[in-house]
């Protein structure tokens, strides 16, 4: 069966598509549809708002991450369930990850997943500053490259009639519908902090009243049924749905222990990717949640995982929880596998901006007023619990914070930034930390030796525990 599929994007970064696919996403859910919601890129906030939406959870789709082949498959995978796709652009139609590469595309743009799943695209407009000269940049977009069938308009933040009617004036003249009109509404819009938007699990119940929100008078100014009709034009490739048990490609020792997996939740680390915990499970793993916030490090478990989020703003609450700090520093020192990520290094370090954290780690981490965020092409200096020395991987870093790491621990990884070789993270005992996000999907292997180092610790503490019996 061909699910149908739109792909929402715009001219250029703040054109507003966040707050038009969520307005969307919830339209369609509200006029019965079962909505597959996705994001372009790594980011890990907009698919949180989306899954508010759709009521089920938001999926990334990256090419630089888990490479272009991959991206029809982990599609067809999510879609499965679905009877429409719904998909949020990054930054502009044809902005991707900066190469020597000719292509037009632009690896990993909007435009280029776009094409990798044969959907159409709806451009979203920041209408505030155009007017007659829209039709100049919508006939530049229409034809700057063949391989991507740019099918309507929705007008956003338009300032009155007079206003949406010049501009309406504009499509016409290009030949592009318009599928919707978004009033300039200051209301309409999602809190933010230095990082981009406030994930929504972090305000739960304000994200639910936002999104509601947003799909009444978003949805009310979309025409639902001609985009449905679009979305009806894809002609995604006939593929194998990705799986999560033949990605990770390996079966579990007869006899071998199944271990417990304690996966950081709440406020304070949201970032994820859904098929992290699938991947997980695949491998033989037990995943449970736990709050860092108020939760104890679950029993029984055999290894954890920490991923991305805002520690920084949580940081007195964390420090709070004196209970959780022991366990993660005993579970370290006992040899224990961890995987951490961003928010997750920071944490286990000694200190955030004199905030105590874990400890685990020998040093401090600082916040300042410098971005730091790219793709990183790396390579492993150490084995670890994830990786063998010398492995590869593509990953993101995204952050406003600086580690200083104490000890001879050996860092993680290595790459080429603007010219300048950086390293990353640390390998200590289980422990991999690093500010390198990398996307489960694209290294499954790394994920299943992880769980086998699970594995093998949760195997040695029951054969104590048997030897103590006897």
């Amino acid at each position: 069966m061909v699910v149908p599929a739109v792909v929402i994007a715009a001219p250029a970064s703040g054109s507003g598509k966040t707050t038009v696919t969520t307005g969307l996403i919830g339209a369609l859910v509200a006029a019965g549809h079962r909505v597959a919601p996705f994001k372009v890129g790594p980011d890990y906030i907009d698919p949180g708002y989306h899954g508010v939406a759709a009521g089920r959870v938001g999926r990334n789709l990256d090419p630089n991450l888990v490479g272009a082949d991959l991206i029809a498959p982990l599609y067809a995978a999510a879609t499965a369930d679905a009877d429409i796709a719904v998909v949020e652009g990054v930054m502009g139609l044809f902005d991707g990850r900066i190469t020597d590469d000719p292509d037009p595309l632009g690896v990993g743009s909007t435009a280029h997943v776009a094409t990798l799943i044969g959907a159409p695209v709806v451009l979203v407009v920041d209408a505030g500053g155009h007017s007659q000269s829209l039709a100049a940049v919508l006939h530049g977009f229409l034809g700057y490259e063949s391989r991507v069938r740019v099918a309507g308009v929705i007008l956003n933040r338009v300032g009155s009639p007079r206003h949406e009617q010049v501009l309406r004036q504009a499509c016409e003249r290009v030949g592009l519908p318009v599928l919707g009109v978004v009033a300039r509404d200051a209301d309409l819009s999602v809190p933010s902090r230095h990082l981009g938007l406030i994930p929504a699990a972090e305000r739960q119940h304000e994200a639910v009243e936002s999104v509601a929100a947003i799909v009444g008078k978003v949805g009310a100014a979309l025409d639902i049924p001609a985009i449905v009709r679009i979305a009806n034009e894809a002609r995604p490739p006939v593929v194998e749905p990705w799986s999560a048990t033949t990605a990770v490609g390996v079966d579990r020792p007869a006899g071998r222990a199944r271990p417990t997996i304690a996966v950081a939740q709440g406020a304070a680390f949201t970032f994820g990717y859904a098929e992290h915990a699938e991947l997980l499970r695949a491998a033989g793993a037990e995943v449970v949640g736990f709050d860092p916030l108020r939760d104890r490090l679950p029993a029984g478990t055999d290894a954890v995982v920490i991923g991305g989020g805002f520690p920084e703003a949580h940081a007195e609450d964390l420090a709070a929880n004196a209970d959780l700090r022991s366990d993660l520093r005993a579970h370290v020192a006992a040899g224990r596998p961890v995987h951490a990520e961003c928010a997750g290094l920071l944490y286990l370090l000694s200190t955030l901006d004199g905030v105590p954290m874990v400890g685990a780690l020998d040093g401090t981490g600082t916040f300042g007023p410098r971005l730091t965020l790219g793709y990183r092409d790396a390579v492993a200096l150490a084995d670890s619990t994830m990786y063998r020395a010398g492995e590869r991987v593509t990953g993101h870093e995204f952050h406003r914070s600086t580690v200083h790491l104490a000890g001879s621990a050996s860092p993680a990884w290595a790459w080429r930034a603007d010219g300048a070789s950086a390293v990353d993270g640390v390998v200590h005992a289980g422990v991999h930390a690093s500010y390198l996000h990398v996307h489960p999907a694209g290294r499954p292997r790394a994920v299943a030796r992880f769980v086998s180092a699970a594995a093998s610790t949760a195997t040695d503490a029951r054969t104590a525990q048997e030897e103590a019996v006897r």
